[in-house]
C-alpha cells in the first residue's frame, strides 16, 4: 500500500466480521474494519444534560482534509495524547460517540457494514464515492474558535 495511512485489507478472509466476534479480531482485521471516512477525527460536542454528540465539520489536527485519513496515524499520541486507540476492549465505553456509520460501531449494535464500506466493495474509495467521507469538508481546529464550533454541527449520517 501507499503511505503509513493507508488501511491494509490485503489478505484477508471473506466477510470475517461476520464469522468472527469483534474481541477475536486480529489486528490487522480490526484495523480494516476502519472505512476511511475520518469522522471519528472531527471535534465532537456533548450535551452534558442529554449526553448527546453532535458533530462538527471541525477536523483534528491531524487530519489530512484530502485523504480523509490522520496524516500521523502510527504516531498521533505524540501530537494529539487525547487521541482514543479504539479496541474491542473499550469499544463499550466510546460506542455512543463514533458515528453512525462507523463500522466499530455498527458490529458493536449488531448491525451489518453498509453495501458502501470498503471491506464490501473490496474498492477503498467507496466511502467517499458514496458521500459519506468527510474529505474536502473540513475546517481546521486551529482556525475555528472553540467558541464557534456550534455553528459547524453536521448532521448524521454524513
Amino acid at each position: 500500500m501507499g503511505n503509513d495511512t493507508d488501511i491494509d485489507r490485503a489478505g484477508l478472509a471473506k466477510r470475517f466480521w461476520e464469522k468472527k466476534p469483534l474481541k477475536k479480531l486480529s489486528t490487522q482485521e480490526w484495523e480494516a474494519l476502519c472505512d476511511g471516512c475520518g469522522k471519528c477525527c472531527l471535534n465532537k460536542l456533548e450535551d452534558e444534560d442529554s449526553g448527546e454528540v453532535a458533530l462538527t465539520c471541525v477536523a483534528c489536527r491531524m487530519l489530512d482534509d484530502d485523504t480523509g485519513l490522520c496524516s500521523q496515524y502510527p504516531i498521533r499520541h505524540q501530537f494529539v495524547p487525547e487521541c482514543i486507540v479504539l479496541k474491542p476492549e473499550n469499544l463499550d465505553s466510546h460506542a455512543y460517540w463514533m458515528p453512525q456509520t462507523c463500522a466499530y460501531r455498527l458490529l458493536w449494535e449488531g448491525k451489518s457494514l453498509p453495501n458502501w464500506h470498503p471491506l464490501v466493495t473490496g474498492d477503498p474509495e467507496s466511502v467517499h464515492t458514496a458521500g459519506v467521507s468527510v474529505r474536502g469538508r473540513t475546517v481546521s481546529e486551529f482556525e475555528t474558535p472553540m467558541e464557534e464550533w456550534e455553528d459547524y454541527i453536521i448532521e448524521e449520517p454524513v
